[in-house]
């Protein structure tokens, strides 16, 4: 799994991303409703929302099986590229899992909205995109992870994120612990269209078709400066696939 160098363009956004969460575990709430003539009778017990957990092995496969392909767009929304993306992918007839980077979401709810309405996943992406979080402590993780999927989820209008993927694959034991505990699936990828260096779209492609046999999961950016590229990449990428009898799924839960 490859690791973008440094923590380009997101930089500047640790210090706006940081925030401080609490994680707190309660069974149920009680709320008590009292008046001066005791008419009243306290209200029943007000419940989180069960989270259902799931595996912390980092994912790779998909589920439409061995000719299943999962496309993973990261680091949006972006004002410019993630309404080309999904026009793009609409016209194509192509679900995706969009990896969201918590101050973006935050920054563009209406796009983390207008992903949801199209059918396509969420993917916990952390605050501010630091690529050395496996180098960091536990409770820095815990905010990056958890801060993201509350903004993320937020943002969407209740809709949380289903996969957790961590900036340049700095995944730790912890990490991919306390995702999974969250029902956010560790996702990883096998193809890494390199979209990130702006290669140009040709070789973008080249990767792609090269590099598809490792498995199903393929990472393109919407995010983090000119994704002209990307847009031209995948317009030729999709149908390509679609020739060679792939079809397109999400990553497993």
């Amino acid at each position: 799994m490859a690791r973008h160098k440094g923590r380009g363009w997101h930089g500047r956004l640790l210090a706006a991303g940081l925030g401080v969460t609490v994680v707190a575990a309660a069974a149920s709430v009680w709320t008590a409703q009292a008046d001066t003539t005791g008419g009243r009778q306290p209200q029943a017990p007000v419940a989180a929302p069960a989270v259902r957990p799931v595996a912390a092995e980092i994912a790779h496969a998909s589920d439409h099986g061995p000719r299943g392909v999962n496309i993973t767009i990261d680091d949006g929304p972006d004002p410019v590229w993630t309404p080309q993306v999904l026009r793009l992918l609409k016209d194509s007839g192509v679900k995706a899992t969009f990896c969201m980077v918590g101050t973006q979401a935050q920054a563009y709810p209406d796009l983390v909205k207008a992903v949801v309405a199209d059918g396509h996943r969420l993917c916990d992406h952390t605050v501010s995109h630091d690529t050395a979080m496996d180098a960091q402590s536990e409770a820095y993780q815990s905010q990056q992870i958890l801060d993201a999927e509350r903004m993320i989820t937020k943002a969407s209008g209740g809709v949380k994120p289903q996969y957790y993927r961590a900036p340049g694959g700095a995944f730790t034991p912890y990490s991919r612990q306390l995702a999974a505990s969250r029902g956010m699936r560790p996702l990883g990828w096998n193809v890494d269209s390199k979209d990130f260096e702006r290669p140009g779209a040709d070789a973008m492609v080249a990767t792609v078709k090269r590099e598809i046999a490792n498995g199903p999961t393929v990472l393109f950016h919407d995010a983090g400066g000119d994704r002209s590229q990307t847009v031209a990449a995948l317009r030729e990428v999709l149908p390509w696939l679609e020739q060679q009898g792939y079809t397109f799924g999400f990553p497993v839960r």
